[in-house]
This record gives C-alpha cells, sequence and structure tokens, in this order.
C-alpha cells in the first residue's frame, strides 16, 4: 500500500470523528503497554468478525478530545526502530490464538506529525480470538471480555455457508465438458485404484455421485467449476475464471490471458503459459552442472489448485497467475488464509482443520487435484529447498491470500551453506532464508545462525557468510568485484563494453565478464568467472543471460553474424565475440566453414 493511500485510509477514518467497535485511536506519545495492545488486537478483531468487516484499524498518534468530541492530532514516539517496530507482528503472534497478527504497520505523517495504522484482520470463522488465553469485545468504544452470546455466535460459524455446495436447478449433465469428465474419470481411479474395474460399468451419472460432484443427482457448483462447458459458465453467476498475465521487470503487462470453466482442463492450459526454463548451476566440488526446470510442475498445479480450493467465490473475483520476467510467479485468491498457520502446515506438516469451499475441496480430492493431509505446501517448500532457492513468500492483505514462489538462486552464499550443510533441520533453513531476504530475526535465530558461523555483521547488517570465503554483496551476501555477471545478475555501472545481463547492480570496468566457468584469473578484456578448477569450492550458473540470447538467436539462425547478434541484443560487438569465444572453448558451439560463409553449430546446450 503506497503512502497516498494510507493518508487516504486515516482520513476516513478520522472523518468518522469517534472511535468505534472497530476502530481505537491512541496517544501512545511515547509508549504504549504491550498487554493492553493485544487486548485491544483480540477486541478489534472479534468486532470485525461480528460485524463482518474486512479489517479493524487501531490507530497510535491521535485521541478523542471528550469534551469537544473531536479527534486531535498528537503523534507518536512509540518504536521509532522501524524493526522493533515490525516485530510486534510476531511478538504478538506469539500470544494470540493460532498465531493471528497484524495484517500490516503502516506509519505515516499527518499535520506534520507521526502516526501509526495497525491494521488488524477480523478473527477467522468460528475461532474467536484470544490474547494470553483471554478473549476481548467491544461495548461502543469500551475495551471489555467478550461475552458469551457474541463467543458462540464466532464458534456457531463452523457451520460455514457452502457456496460450491449449492444445486443448480437448470443445469444437467450434456452441459459438461466431455473432455473433462473423461479427465475426472482417469484422475479419479489413480486416486482411487479400487475402482479401477468397476468404473467402466458406470454410466455418467453413477461416476459424478462416487466422485461426489453432484447432490442427489443434481449438477453443484462444485460439478460445473469442474467439468462445466466454458459457453455454460452463466449458470454460475460468478467470475469463475483464471486470469494469467506476463510481467516485464518494471510491472508492465506484456501478456495476458483469461480462462473459464471446466477447471480441470483449464489448470492444464494456464499451466502451458508459463515459461518453464531450464536453470543450471555447478555445485561445489564437481565440473558436472546439475539442470532443474525453473519451477517443478507440481509446485505450479498445486499453488493453482490451491487457489481454486480457497477462492471466495462470492466475491465474483479472478484467480490471478502473475509471472514476471525475472523469475517469479505469484498466485493469488480471495479470502482470508482458513489453516491456524502457515507454521504449522509447513513445519509440522499438519493437516488443514478449515475449508472455505469443503464440497468443492472433497471433489479436487477425489479427482486427485489437491492433498488435504497437509503435504502439498511442504513438498512445495522442499523442492525450493532441494534448488536452494528461496522459500515461497506468503501475503495476506487486502482480503487476498498471495502466494510467491521464486525460480532461481537470489544469494550464493546461502545455497552453499544448503550445499555443505544437507541435514538442517526445516525451521533452520527458514531462518537462513529470512537472512537472505533481510528481514529481522528473533534473539533466538540470531543466537542459532552466529552460533553455527552461518553469518556475519558488516556495517550494522547481518549477512550469510561461508567460512573461508570473503565474498560479500550488499545484497544478497556476494562479492561482485572487477565488473562481472554471477548468475546472470549484475549489480550496477557499466563501463567500457561491460555486459547488462539481467538485473544490472554493479560496476563493470575493463569488459570484464563474471558469468562463465574460470579456472584460473583472467583480468583485463578477459573471462572473469567463478573459481572452480584449482580449489573447486565456488559455485555458479553456467551460462549469462547474453550467453542464452546467443545460443537462442544461433539456433534459429545458424548463420548470424556478431554484428547481428549484437543489433538484436542491443550489446557491442566487441562483447559479442567474446561470449562467442567462451562458448566454444566450453564446447557449446562450434565454427563450420569459413568466418564469411560459414555457420554456427551448437554441439551440446
Amino acid at each position: 500500500m503506497t503512502d497516498k493511500e494510507v493518508k487516504n485510509i486515516l482520513e476516513n477514518l478520522l472523518a468518522k470523528r469517534l472511535e468505534n467497535e472497530i476502530t481505537e485511536f491512541k496517544k501512545a506519545e511515547n509508549n504504549f503497554d504491550f498487554d493492553d495492545l493485544g487486548k485491544y488486537f483480540s477486541a478489534l478483531s472479534n468486532e470485525a468478525n461480528l460485524l463482518k468487516c474486512d479489517e479493524a484499524w487501531l490507530v497510535f498518534g491521535v485521541c478523542e478530545n471528550q469534551k469537544a468530541k473531536k479527534l486531535e492530532t498528537t503523534g507518536t514516539n512509540f518504536r521509532n526502530d522501524k524493526a522493533k517496530l515490525q516485530s510486534l507482528k510476531k511478538e504478538i503472534a506469539d500470544k494470540i490464538t493460532n498465531r493471528i497478527t497484524f495484517r500490516e504497520i503502516y506509519e505515516t505523517n499527518h499535520q506534520g506529525k507521526r502516526i501509526l495504522l495497525f491494521q488488524i484482520p477480523p478473527a477467522p470463522q468460528g475461532i474467536p480470538v484470544a490474547f494470553n488465553g483471554h478473549y476481548y469485545g467491544r461495548d461502543g468504544e469500551s475495551l471489555v471480555a467478550l461475552n458469551i452470546e457474541e463467543m458462540e455466535r464466532i464458534r456457531f460459524q463452523t457451520n460455514i455457508y457452502d457456496w460450491t455446495k449449492e444445486i443448480i436447478p437448470d443445469a444437467e449433465i450434456d452441459d459438461l465438458d466431455r473432455a473433462a469428465i473423461e479427465k475426472a474419470k482417469i484422475q479419479f481411479v489413480n486416486r482411487n485404484p479400487k475402482y479401477i474395474n468397476e468404473i467402466e460399468n458406470w454410466d455418467t451419472a453413477k461416476f459424478l455421485d462416487k466422485a461426489k460432484l453432484t447432490l442427489n443427482g443434481k449438477i453443484t457448483r462444485t460439478c460445473f467449476i469442474l467439468l462445466g462447458k466454458d459457453n455454460k459458465e452463466h449458470y454460475l453467476d460468478s467470475a469463475v475464471k483464471i486470469r494469467w498475465n506476463l510481467k516485464t521487470l518494471d510491472n508492465q503487462d506484456k501478456d495476458f490471458e483469461i480462462f473459464s470453466i471446466p477447471f480441470i482442463l483449464t489448470v492444464d492450459e494456464v499451466f502451458a503459459k508459463i515459461r518453464n526454463l531450464k536453470y543450471r548451476y555447478l555445485p561445489d566440488g564437481t565440473l558436472f552442472p546439475l539442470e532443474y526446470l525453473r519451477y517443478e510442475p507440481f509446485v505450479i498445479r498445486e499453488s493453482i489448485h490451491n487457489c481454486i480450493a480457497h477462492q471466495d467465490f462470492s466475491k465474483k473475483a479472478r484467480i490471478n497467475v502473475v509471472e514476471f520476467e525475472d523469475e517469479h510467479l505469484v498466485f493469488s485468491n480471495y479470502g482470508s488464509f482458513l489453516p491456524k498457520s502457515v507454521e504449522d502446515v509447513v513445519l509440522k506438516d499438519t493437516p488443514e482443520e478449515l475449508y472455505r469451499n469443503p464440497f468443492l475441496v472433497e471433489a479436487m480430492r477425489n479427482l486427485d487435484m489437491i492433498e488435504t493431509q497437509g503435504g502439498g505446501l511442504r513438498k512445495i517448500f522442499n523442492f525450493q529447498r532441494n534448488r536452494y532457492f528461496p522459500m515461497p513468500e506468503f501475503d495476506f492483505s487486502d482480503g487476498k491470500v498471495k502466494f510467491s514462489i521464486t525460480g532461481k538462486i537470489i544469494n550464493q552464499i546461502y545455497a552453499r551453506i544448503l550445499h555443505k550443510n544437507p541435514n538442517l533441520k526445516f525451521d533452520e533453513v527458514l531462518i537462513l532464508d529470512k537472512v537472505q531476504k533481510y528481514k529481522t530475526l528473533t534473539d533466538e535465530e540470531l543466537h542459532f545462525c552466529k552460533n553455527n558461523n552461518f553469518v556475519i555483521e558488516r556495517d550494522g547488517t547481518i549477512e550469510l557468510f561461508v567460512e573461508g570465503e570473503n565474498e560479500s554483496n550488499s545484497e544478497f551476501g556476494v562479492n561482485q568485484e572487477n565488473d562481472g555477471i554471477k548468475d546472470g545478475i549484475n549489480r550496477g555501472n557499466e563501463e567500457n563494453d561491460g555486459i547488462k545481463d539481467g538485473i544490472n547492480r554493479g560496476n563493470e570496468e575493463n569488459d570484464g565478464i563474471k558469468d562463465g566457468i574460470n579456472q584460473g584469473n583472467e583480468e583485463k578484456d578477459g573471462i572473469n568467472g567463478e573459481k572452480f578448477g584449482v580449489n573447486g569450492e565456488k559455485f555458479s550458473v553456467k551460462f549469462s543471460v547474453n550467453q542464452e540470447k546467443i545460443l537462442s538467436l544461433i539456433d534459429k539462425n545458424p548463420t548470424i553474424t556478431a554484428n547481428e547478434i549484437a543489433n538484436e541484443i542491443s550489446t557491442k560487438k566487441r562483447a559479442i565475440e567474446r561470449n562467442l569465444a567462451k562458448l566454444k572453448e566450453m564446447n557449446i558451439i562450434e565454427r563450420i566453414g569459413s568466418r564469411k560463409t560459414g555457420e554456427w553449430k551448437i554441439v551440446s546446450y
């Protein structure tokens, strides 16, 4: 949320002139009691649930003038240190039911004074929120204990209305997609092999009943979401669609497509749109590169399936799959995260106890589209760990669940630590992931990192560290000196024919290239790549982004010249010639025939 948007929210809250059940103003001039903060969190969260509001607000730096019956801006010095302010999220989570915490803590200025806005989510359906084991509510603007009637009203919500269970009165089997039904049968047998000898004798109606897609022989919304014909989507009276969107590095739309039902087929179509390129790198102590797809296919499918299962279809909003050219994906659906916490699902491998769409989830489970035993999300985290890629990220703001996956290494030191320490516990890997993303650590987490010599402190910043190596980088813990490109990530200014591959942040001088395989130390217009020939200890990607582009152009046109390649990718001819020489040295390409009339041949790629 931008500062302008935060200011608009503050203006709207101030315009109400007084506090209410879901808005509380506090002066908090210099400090505020933590227990009181927790009580207000519990009260405001419970009231937001009961009033069916998307959020509640606790505002510091504003107080109520009872005599004048108006609000006054006083400003606040509460936790001026940003890291300490954000650490409140964990501190509150440690004391609140199911580790619920602030969606976000915003800092802004009003009338020249510092204001804090704490965004508080409503209590989950069926689960009243307690602080330190006590339940709080509001009586008007007063903080009180949550009364029994209100507590039961929240708990009764476990009988959640299931939009996906509703019958579509006019829908018939002929309104279902035949190809979708056939695929559903195959996946049903995969999940339920005991029916393999029976299913051929079932008619469509019996199959739909066995798979729990229909109710008393009637077509349900679940049945239509998964198997309905796309030209019959009006039966759903909702925007049951998935939007795929490709964005550039500067967040501009480059391409998009909207997919409708039947979702059992649509997921494959969305999957096919995602550019799942190969990623190559050399682990420590080996000359043989490992090669992976950037995204494990299971990760993409499971993420889309989870969006479908948890989507609040009553919002009439689309599910979104956004692909960014810097190699990360964001999956989002409307609705809150209903399991107790990400930690419970991932670390404890705890099955989810509550689903927004239980009828749909059961059908998806029967069709082998989703795992309901808590294993799917943990598998996604493990796939990232095994590739040395960063852990997935969750964002629960704006009434949505956003799930982000990165398809590349962002910190070589992190990758080396994981490679050298395969027996790290899962929670320990998550701590190291926090370090590489420069997130605030608890004292216990910092102690673990220091105790194992995984970090060092430079200029007040905690960075990952591998003993015996002196690489450092202000963003990724990787030193990119003498101008090169590591892992296709280049960080700074280009000078003297330097190459800009991917994200440029470094400082290229003397035309040095730092993206290949270097068995020595070649400087000044040479190749300054990762060293592994002598000590076998470095870790690098096989090709830079420009080398990938060169190979792609050669594959399309073997007679292409260095000048033509330079024009195609907007790079100087001299830099192209160096890359061609390097690719020849690596036995990736060879030149057949003369320099003028010959052509390139890709030997291995």
